[in-house]
């Protein structure tokens, strides 16, 4: 049978037609509601049709109302930023001390922020690996660094071939913790002027936790401070030597306030002082190591945030204002405190970097004056 062209565009028509509808039928939202409310639908099916239409409806204004949010630029931020998600290199594997932290914070900027702010764990060279990549990286606030005391170090000890003054501009100090100064409990001593003067007629044995720890470098500190000659007995880890230490195998150590608490309260360990330049509200009736004969002397490990050197001021202004926030709020002095620390005082960046330059130049001096041997 012969097709004429009328025909054939009326059937094509048709079918165009037809397709159309369907298409409209599927994708068309209010279809199913159009026929529940022309009575072509059971009441049950009509129930949960209406049910599942605003449900998607809710769903599609949760997620336009949370994209609105995100694109709305607050007013205290510096126009445009952040505009993508922003990076923090920590150079400890994950689960360690600052790692959490840094998770922490990240977390809250996320919320706060609108923009992802992420963990990048660089592990490697004692932390000193992310140091050099945060060196490396564009000055525009999307890569950060957290660390404690290699970032400190890693100048003085020679660790990179940059001056870490030069090319990191300290953003905000997060936590501070400081040690306890404890002797065996068979040693007749309860002061650090009376151990001084103890060592000057029996020899004095310390532990730490390695070689370059910071246990290590801030007891060989205390020497060269003090002028006291000990003998350094390195373990692998605070935890043996507290535990020689006890056992009256050494006779002295710097250990954390969390790790020789429970031991002096037993009377295993006696506290003479804390490496802090001011006493702690946990022990206040134990003087500092500056104010018992040693001026000056502070031994502490705080984490902080970095960034590479030429921030602009608006962007280091109100990463300083986040995370000064952000470690004073309630819950996150409650996290820090459950791990011995505390929370740093609120501190403008250029405090920060004031006392990050005053650390280093301690170190610097330290080493080219002592014979410390770190290998």
């Amino acid at each position: 049978m012969r097709v004429s062209s009328m025909q054939a565009l009326a059937v094509h028509g048709s079918w165009r037609y037809k397709s159309a509808k369907r298409v409209r039928e599927r994708f068309y939202t209010l279809q199913p509601l159009r026929s529940a409310v022309d009575g072509r639908m059971p009441e049950k099916e009509m129930i949960l049709t209406i049910r599942t239409i605003l449900r998607h409806a809710a769903v599609a204004t949760v997620v336009f109302c949370a994209g609105a949010a995100c694109a709305q630029q607050r007013p205290d931020l510096p126009g445009g930023y952040p505009a993508r998600p922003i990076r923090i290199l920590v150079g400890s594997s994950a689960g360690g001390g600052v790692d959490i932290i840094g998770r922490a914070v990240a977390q809250k900027m996320t919320e706060h922020w609108g923009r992802a702010v992420v963990v990048d764990n660089r592990t490697g060279g004692g932390g000193v690996i992310a140091v050099e990549l945060l060196a490396q990286a564009a000055p525009d606030g999307y890569t950060l660094y957290g660390g404690g005391s290699q970032v400190v170090t890693a100048t003085p000890l020679k660790k990179v071939p940059f001056d870490t003054r030069k090319v990191l501009a300290p953003v905000a100090q997060m936590t501070t913790s400081s040690y306890l100064f404890v002797v065996a409990a068979a040693l007749p001593v309860s002061s650090v002027k009376e151990l001084i003067a103890y060592s000057r007629t029996k020899p004095i044995s310390y532990g730490s936790a390695g070689m370059g720890s910071n246990t290590h470098l801030g007891t060989e500190m205390f020497k060269f401070m003090s002028g006291m000659d000990m003998v350094h007995i390195p373990y692998k880890g605070n935890g043996q030597a507290l535990n020689d230490l006890i056992a009256g195998q050494i006779q002295t150590q710097f250990t954390s306030t969390i790790s020789g608490a429970a031991h002096i309260k037993t009377g295993r360990l006696r506290a003479i002082a804390v490496t802090s330049l001011k006493r702690l509200a946990a022990f206040p009736d134990l003087p500092t190591v500056s104010e018992s004969g040693v001026p000056g002397f502070e031994m502490d490990n705080f984490y902080g945030i970095y960034a590479p050197a030429g921030l602009p001021p608006a962007i280091l202004a109100a990463l300083n204002k986040e995370v000064v926030q952000v470690m004073n709020s309630p819950d996150m002095k409650q996290k820090v405190a459950a791990d011995g620390a505390e929370v740093a005082p609120p501190a403008s960046s250029a405090e920060f970097k004031a006392k990050f330059a005053r650390q280093i130049e301690l170190w610097e001096k330290f080493m080219k004056t002592s014979n410390i041997k770190l290998e």
